[in-house]
């Protein structure tokens, strides 16, 4: 929940539902933006520490073998066809990207946060938010834009069955954004949803 006078929204959706589009949009509201999917690449992957973890559990066949960096690609066709071993890698990264938030959070004052979460539900983080947005959009068309970003159509199905239907976040969630339309269309529920939401979080 927010402190210091944050609002703290988590933003969530299936793959291929536009939920960085939406995130963006919300950065024109006055909104800073985190990315749990970039905070992983950028910040936790790179550091020593998950380094020597994963090439404890995984091997070097997860590693390019040029920069000794973690090659997800190689590390995802590991975990999402084995669920023990993506329970592993969940364990190791999620508590230190819940700490990378919290030390962000501590840092501020009075900010208005969305977190683009995609698990947020799956994991029951919902307590971690004042509240919770889900962008909803057709099957068919979520499977198309993840063609277009190059995932194969055999694993984009593998990954979408790891996650709740979307159907169900919606449920869930405190507010939905429908992203079957234009750009602006979902430009404006973004508009409306940010003017509805409270400049900072009470306690």
């Amino acid at each position: 929940m927010g402190t210091g006078g944050n609002l703290i929204v988590g933003l969530t959706g299936g793959m291929g539902s536009g939920k960085s589009t939406a995130a963006a949009l919300f950065t024109g509201h006055g909104f800073v933006r985190l990315d749990a999917d970039q905070v992983v690449r950028e910040v936790l992957l790179p550091s020593e520490e998950v380094r020597a973890a994963v090439r404890a559990r995984f091997g070097r066949g997860v590693f390019d073998a040029r920069d000794e960096q973690i090659d997800r690609a190689r590390l995802g066709a590991v975990v999402f066809a084995d669920d023990a071993a993506l329970g592993w890698v969940e364990e190791l990264l999620h508590p230190r990207l819940h700490a990378h938030w919290e030390r962000i959070y501590a840092a501020a004052s009075g900010e208005r946060f969305i977190v683009e979460v995609p698990l947020l539900f799956e994991k029951h983080l919902e307590n971690r938010f004042d509240f919770t947005v889900c962008v909803t959009t057709d099957s068919a068309l979520q499977l198309r834009r993840l063609e277009q970003r190059g995932v194969p159509f055999g694993i984009a199905r593998q990954r979408l069955a790891k996650q709740l239907p979307l159907a169900r976040k919606c449920e869930l969630a405190d507010f939905v954004l429908l992203n079957d339309g234009t750009l602006e269309f979902l430009r404006e529920q973004v508009s409306e949803l940010a003017r509805r939401l409270p400049p900072f979080h009470n306690h």
